[in-house]
């Protein structure tokens, strides 16, 4: 699958940089080599930036278990997960790890939640018959990474206020709601495809509490500022990562555990993983710079513009377009095309809060691939990257319809 993604990028880019020196743009040979080069540069600076973070987390996950404390919260998730991942036996240490990836997701703790996300693909790898090969419970893990709900997306508030938003937080809502279509949707897919029963008690009532837990969320922030919803996110995710980092150790100091031998332990394998990590990221950011320099995505937006005025419906999405094309390929670029997009129409008008909304309820689908994929060798992804692209879509149509039912 990715060898075949991978020459579509290149393909597509000959296309639309042959497209441009007909139409006179002799700039896109420049644009695109620099393009090469820069991605290539970026994919070493993510590599390096995460050899830190994932030796931390890696070394405390390894205390974490060893004091007992992943396997806590591993109880908390593994009745729901265990009936999604048949394969995965209960008690595996793979709960744990993706019980922890999926609170910190939901909490916004993006710095943590990569390195879980990582140590429970290399868990679940560990069951895996055929190492090159991506299992059904790995395929469920990544598109539930790529589309998973962030109860408080705090930067966007925080985009929308440097940008002088009458009200930053009132994308708040929206936002919930298009991220919610979108897990539910790759979750849906994937149950789909991989023949997963979602109609049993124990799914309905975790489906139940999760709905209860936003509720409440959207209802404890309802009338709060963006300043002050931003400083409880804040408090309470740099809370949480305390008690969990303080958790480990002071347990694990209770049980007498070799606390520092264990933490090198793991910080040792958080090192090779972030090393082993660097070809994959450099092949795909690679292949996405080409792409996003060749012009492909503009014509793309041309294309879509095209048909909206064929078909004759309101055409004031397309705007906000550009953010939804990129998010799938580049955090950053779709961050670029958001403020782009806030800066030409205005923060506050349609096409602005649609940018919001759509870059705070998808999320890099390739860049997730390759790294979580990546970290354990999988070549062959199978099904993964067309569920967690139709969830992406699901999203994309989310915000679009959720933008017109609250601001017309």
């Amino acid at each position: 699958m990715l060898n075949r993604v991978w020459l579509i990028f290149f393909v597509v880019a000959l296309v639309a940089i042959i497209c441009q020196l007909l139409g006179g743009n002799a700039q896109v040979l420049s644009d695109s080599v620099n393009g090469l080069f820069s991605s290539a540069k970026l994919a070493a600076e993510i590599s390096l930036g995460l050899i830190g973070v994932l030796a931390l987390w890696m070394g405390l996950m390894q205390v974490g278990e060893k004091a007992g404390v992943v396997g806590f919260f591993a109880k908390l998730f593994e009745p729901l997960l265990s009936k999604l991942m048949p394969e995965v036996p209960r008690g595996h240490a793979a709960y744990g790890s993706m019980s922890m990836n999926i609170t910190a997701n939901m909490l916004g703790l993006d710095n943590a939640a990569t390195p879980l996300g990582l140590k429970a693909m290399r868990d679940l790898q560990s069951l895996n018959p055929t190492k090159a090969v991506a299992t059904n419970a790995q395929i469920l893990f990544l598109v539930l990474n790529t589309s998973s709900v962030t109860l408080v997306p705090v930067t966007v508030f925080l985009y929308r206020a440097q940008q002088g938003a009458t009200n930053p937080a009132d994308v708040f809502l929206p936002i919930l709601i298009a991220t919610s279509c979108s897990t539910l949707a790759g979750l849906l897919i994937v149950a789909l495809v991989q023949r997963i029963s979602l109609l049993n008690t124990v799914v309905m009532a975790y489906g139940l509490v999760v709905l209860s837990v936003i509720c409440a969320g959207i209802w404890s922030l309802i009338g709060l500022s963006a300043q002050a919803i931003g400083n409880v996110s804040t408090i309470m995710g740099n809370g949480v990562l305390l008690v969990l980092i303080f958790s480990f150790i002071l347990v694990a100091g209770m049980r007498k555990v070799a606390i520092y031998d264990e933490f090198i332990v793991g910080a040792k394998q958080g090192f090779e993983q972030a090393v082993q990590l660097i070809p994959y990221l450099l092949a795909m950011l690679v292949a996405i710079g080409l792409l996003r320099n060749s012009g492909a995505l503009d014509y793309a937006l041309q294309l879509l513009s095209a048909a909206v005025a064929t078909m004759g419906v309101d055409n004031r999405f397309i705007d906000a377009m550009p953010t939804a094309f990129m998010k799938p390929f580049s955090g950053s670029g779709a961050r670029a095309m958001m403020l782009e997009t806030m800066e030409h129409n205005g923060v506050d008008s349609f096409a602005g809060r649609l940018a919001a909304v759509l870059q705070g309820s998808t999320e890099t689908t390739f860049y997730v691939l390759a790294v979580y994929f990546g970290s354990v060798g999988i070549k062959h992804g199978r099904h993964a990257l067309g569920c967690g692209l139709a969830a992406d879509i699901a999203g994309i149509l989310a915000a679009i319809s959720v933008c017109y039912w609250f601001y017309g």
